[in-house]
């Protein structure tokens, strides 16, 4: 069973910078994807943003492309994602969340394991 820890949210002004973080353990695979949601209240959970463990490919929504970056410390176990430039709209429960395999795919279905989540509050 693969546990997430998140960190990393808070509360910062729209323009402002913060970064995430995601600790993975117990039954890391050899091969896996580790993907960035969010759900701000009353909407869907959407995806941000994934990476291959490998680090050789990565997938971003529109709505971040250019923004955002995800980054991972295989040594740690550990993803990151660093938010720049960030806009009221960006006010969500961040989760991070792992899928067997190397085929990053941006749906929720797709990922097996799922973290608590961190608030992140973007004020205008």
């Amino acid at each position: 069973q693969v546990q997430l820890v998140e960190s990393g949210g808070g509360l910062v002004q729209a323009g402002g910078s913060l970064r995430l973080s995601c600790v993975a353990s117990g039954g890391i695979f050899s091969s896996y994807v580790m993907g960035w949601f969010r759900q701000a209240p009353g909407k869907e959970r959407e995806f941000v943003v994934a990476i291959r463990w490998s680090g050789d490919a990565t997938y971003y929504a529109d709505s971040v492309k250019g923004r955002f970056t995800i980054s991972r410390d295989n040594a740690k176990n550990t993803a990151y994602l660093q938010m720049n430039s960030l806009k009221p709209e960006d006010t969500a429960v961040y989760y991070c969340a792992v899928r067997r395999g190397s085929l990053i795919q941006s749906t929720t279905m797709a990922f097996d394991f799922w973290g608590q989540g961190t608030q992140v509050t973007v004020s205008s």
